[in-house]
């Protein structure tokens, strides 16, 4: 009997290999872990600062699926398929404000901004906009299954996962204290770097410290490899964490206003997670930012950066000063990344070994998607 290469990565981490090759550079397995772990489970599309007002829309393609993230006119934020019903037709091309209805272009079939088909001319031919075959209260916009926690929007694509509150309960309870109003800080706090590499790598980088003296020797000047602290909670997230966290000030002392009621460990500290699959979030006492990663393809990334305020009213200059350091770290990373996408190719490279001691919360995420492809082998 052959053994599933995938056994080898869901033993305990002293003797546990990485996800095999496939895994980075083979398209059959791409498209398994599609289903298997994107679409399966609670999937980072955007966040909600992308339609701050009602009536915004934006069009959003995953995984090559036309989306609509939307604000609609009671200011809840949806996700539908960006496609009318009657014959398919995508319905917005690029970000708008939905001043009326949502009018397909093609046959002019409207639709209200919570989805609700309103209006179809001529259906029943001219002159005529009803006809009996078409019911209009069947033929709303397909809604995706969507949630938001930490401004960020995510989607369930096949409506199998358990609810989000459920799913995610440990983390959210952890990070308690910054269930709060959290204030984007506008254009100048949103970023985006593309990526030559498979998805899961960004993620695997992102939630250990273990690189950091040598990838970011700038933070670690103040923010050393001994002031980290592995989180790993196995079929949950994983990350990390710092004891010493030092504050952005401007060039005449000003800081960003604290997150109210934190306590002392907040104060000093952050944390750092990667919330599965795709989302990667980081919080400190005076802001926080959230990273949805964006698999274009087999080995292309888009990183979605967007850095976050206790309050609206914060420095703009301070703000920028902010964003460049953020993308400073994030672009250190690069390399790195696209190195190990490279090196996947390496035919005798059995996936790798963890250090106990320093991989813990890579391990953890490797652990669950391969967990993830076995739960969906067996449906």
């Amino acid at each position: 009997m052959v053994q599933d290469p995938l056994d080898a990565v869901r033993q305990p981490i002293e003797t546990a290999k990485g996800l095999p090759n496939a895994h980075y550079i083979d398209p059959a397995t791409f498209e398994q872990e599609k289903h298997a772990v994107l679409w399966a489970n609670w999937t980072g599309l955007a966040v909600t600062a992308d339609v701050p007002e009602n009536g915004d829309a934006k069009p959003v393609t995953f995984l090559g699926m036309p989306l609509l993230l939307i604000r609609d006119r009671a200011g809840l934020v949806r996700v539908f398929e960006n496609i009318c019903r009657h014959r398919g037709m995508i319905l917005v091309s690029e970000p708008k404000k939905i001043e009326g209805a949502i009018r397909c272009p093609y046959h002019s079939w409207c639709y209200a901004t919570d989805g609700k088909l309103v209006s179809t001319p001529h259906v029943g031919g001219p002159g005529h906009n009803t006809h009996d075959a078409i019911d209009k209260t069947t033929l709303g916009l397909t809604e995706i299954r969507s949630h938001i926690w930490f401004d960020t929007v995510f989607i369930n694509i096949d409506g199998t996962a358990a609810p989000f509150q459920q799913v995610h309960a440990d983390l959210i309870a952890r990070w308690a204290a910054f269930d709060q109003p959290m204030h984007h800080g506008g254009p100048d706090s949103r970023f985006a770097l593309d990526l030559k590499t498979n998805w899961k790598l960004a993620v695997e980088n992102y939630c250990e410290s273990y690189h950091l003296p040598w990838v970011h020797p700038g933070l670690s000047s103040y923010s050393r490899l001994e002031d980290h602290y592995n989180i790993a909670e196995p079929g949950q997230y994983s990350g990390q964490g710092t004891l010493v966290y030092r504050q952005l000030s401007g060039d005449d002392g000003q800081t960003f206003p604290d997150f109210p009621g934190l306590s002392d460990n907040w104060i000093t500290g952050g944390e750092y997670m990667a919330v599965y699959p795709n989302v990667l979030l980081g919080v400190q006492r005076d802001h926080a930012f959230v990273i949805v990663l964006e698999p274009q393809s087999l080995a292309a990334t888009r990183e979605h950066i967007h850095l976050y305020y206790a309050t609206a009213q914060t420095d703009a200059a301070l703000r920028a000063k902010n964003a460049t350091r953020w993308r400073a770290v994030f672009e250190e990373d690069i390399f790195v990344v696209e190195g190990m996408q490279k090196g996947r190719h390496a035919p005798y490279f059995d996936g790798g070994r963890f250090s106990p001691a320093m991989d813990g919360p890579t391990h953890c995420f490797h652990d669950w998607v391969a967990a993830k492809i076995a739960t969906h082998r067996r449906v």
